[in-house]
C-alpha cells in the first residue's frame, strides 16, 4: 500500500479522481447492530425493530436499518484505495459537505464502500482532505449512500 504524507500536497493533488475506486471487504450489519443503534440513539422506530410487523408491513418486506447506522459503519468498511495517508499528528472529523441515503439496508445485508479523493486543501493548521464515499448493498445496483467527508490532518504536536 502507498503512503502519502498528509502535507504532500502535489502527490495528493495527482490522487484526486472522477472515478471510484474498488470496494472493500463487505461486512453484514445484523438485526442485532440494528437493535443496539436504537436503543443507544432512541430510534425504536417499528421500521427498524419490530422484525414482525416490518415484514407484514413495511414496504421493504422487513426490517431496515437506520441511515445514520449504515454511515457510523464506514470506519469498519475499508475502501480499496491503495494508499494510506501518513505523518499527521491525529486527524478529525471536519464535517460533511453531502449527505444522501438512496436505498434502504435490510437486516442481514452485506454492505460495502469505496470512495475517491475529491479535494485537497492546505489550512492552516494542517490539510483538508475531501473524499467522496459510496456504501454499497451487495446484490443491489443502488448505492446505500453516497457521503462526502471532510478531514482535517493535523501536524504532529511538538
Amino acid at each position: 500500500m502507498k503512503e502519502i504524507r498528509f502535507d504532500d500536497l502535489d502527490t495528493l493533488n495527482g490522487m484526486i479522481t472522477g472515478e471510484y475506486g474498488d470496494f472493500g471487504p463487505a461486512k453484514t450489519l445484523t438485526q442485532d447492530m440494528i437493535n443496539q443503534f436504537a436503543e443507544l440513539t432512541g430510534d425504536r422506530q417499528w421500521i427498524h425493530v419490530d422484525v414482525e410487523r416490518a415484514t407484514k408491513e413495511s414496504p421493504f418486506g422487513g426490517p431496515i436499518a437506520h441511515g445514520f447506522l449504515t454511515l457510523s459503519m464506514l470506519p469498519a468498511l475499508r475502501s480499496a484505495d491503495g494508499y494510506r495517508i501518513v505523518g499527521h499528528g491525529n486527524a478529525v472529523n471536519y464535517g460533511a459537505n453531502k449527505l444522501r441515503f438512496l436505498a434502504p439496508v435490510p437486516s442481514g445485508a452485506q454492505i460495502k464502500s469505496r470512495s475517491r479523493l475529491k479535494a485537497v486543501e492546505a489550512k492552516p493548521k494542517g490539510t483538508m482532505i475531501t473524499n467522496e464515499i459510496e456504501v454499497g448493498i451487495e446484490g443491489s445496483p443502488t448505492p446505500a449512500l453516497v457521503y462526502e467527508m471532510v478531514v482535517l490532518y493535523n501536524p504532529p504536536r511538538g
